[in-house]
């Protein structure tokens, strides 16, 4: 098997192309080389996918059986690789399930509305509105409009993965957890420790992609971890477990932190109150094939490749997550003194 994937060395894209590699494939990674490199084995090549010129050196080193494109967010940018990669059998593409007009806030299917952006809209198209859609989604779902309007639905597949947590996490959602716990001390805890989650680990999004890619399998697809299996109680005591940590919780409601100017799913991340952020319907894809580890795994897995050295926070993101010492202590007292 023969696989091209956009991208390759940080997140995602090096899940995929560790796991094509393991598999035994031919695997090459098309970027820029500014975020490291891929994983041993892998052909690299060079180049900036807004760029003619390189997609069509690209292009000229096909075919591919499959593309896996991890760094489309701009529809005209995919929409031009799809045009210089036409000769690829097939086309996976990894969205969103921020393509949803009720994400976060009602409960999502395959079948739920996707706001609509066109196949070649540059990076201004849409609009961020608070609590509602957002211009990342709007672009996602004119990423994956370019994407079916070139290779057809019988050539592609369309991944709508939620959270994504696991080895080599940038934005430092669960790192972050994970540091704090290790230091020990009364924590902040938020909300409810019953609320469940579905956080999807990363190297399952990637088998998925390569079980999808191997049959192939025309659809579009949630990924997302069963609803219902486990919570955020779950979560932040396996981050208890792994680090050894002698840390104590204290959860505080909803109500309090909103109250106390907190921000959602930043701060304290992963911490969102909107109905619909874990009630993302993915039986479908577990139905094709999708298996989701335990979070325990997952935690342990972070926790392990956050001492081996090769952490990069670089995104602009990740200097977003996390509440301050102060605040947190000031909440805490407050929430004592009740």
């Amino acid at each position: 098997m023969r696989v091209l994937v956009l991208g390759g060395t940080r997140f995602v894209g090096y899940a995929v192309l560790s796991a094509a590699i393991q598999a035994g494939w031919d695997a090459t990674s098309f970027s820029r080389g500014l975020s490291g490199a891929p994983p041993a084995g892998v052909r690299v090549v060079h180049g900036d996918r807004t760029n003619r010129g390189d997609l069509a050196r690209l292009a000229a080193d096909g075919p591919w059986d499959a593309v896996v494109d991890t760094s489309g967010f701009v529809p005209r940018d995919v929409l031009m690789a799809c045009e210089y990669l036409r000769s690829a059998a097939h086309y996976l593409f990894v969205s969103t399930v921020s393509v949803y007009r009720g994400w976060p806030t009602e409960p999502l299917s395959e079948s739920s509305e996707v706001l609509f952006c066109p196949p070649d809209a540059g990076p201004d198209y849409g609009e961020d509105v608070e609590d509602g859609p957002t211009k990342y989604g709007y672009q996602k779902s004119g990423c994956e409009l370019a994407v079916t309007s070139s290779f057809g639905l019988e050539h592609s597949t369309i991944l709508r993965p939620g959270v994504i947590l696991g080895p080599r996490e940038y934005v430092g959602r669960l790192p972050w957890w994970l540091h704090r716990i290790s230091t020990g001390g009364h924590v902040l805890a938020p909300g409810d420790p019953s609320r469940f989650i579905q956080p999807i680990d990363v190297r399952d999004l990637a088998d998925f992609a390569l079980l999808a890619i191997s049959r192939p399998v025309p659809d579009v697809y949630n990924i997302t971890a069963p609803q219902h299996r486990e919570t955020f109680g779950q979560m932040l005591d396996a981050c208890v477990k792994v680090t050894g940590s002698e840390a104590e919780f204290t959860w505080v409601s909803d109500a309090e932190l909103l109250a106390a100017g907190v921000r959602q799913w930043s701060q304290l991340p992963l911490w969102r109150t909107f109905p619909g952020v874990w009630q993302v319907d993915s039986a479908e894809a577990q139905a094709a094939g999708l298996s989701c580890r335990k979070i325990l795994d997952t935690v342990a897995d972070t926790w392990a490749w956050m001492h081996s050295g090769a952490v990069d926070f670089t995104d602009q993101r990740s200097a977003e997550i996390g509440i301050s010492p102060d605040l947190e202590r000031q909440i805490l007292s407050r929430h004592s003194g009740r």
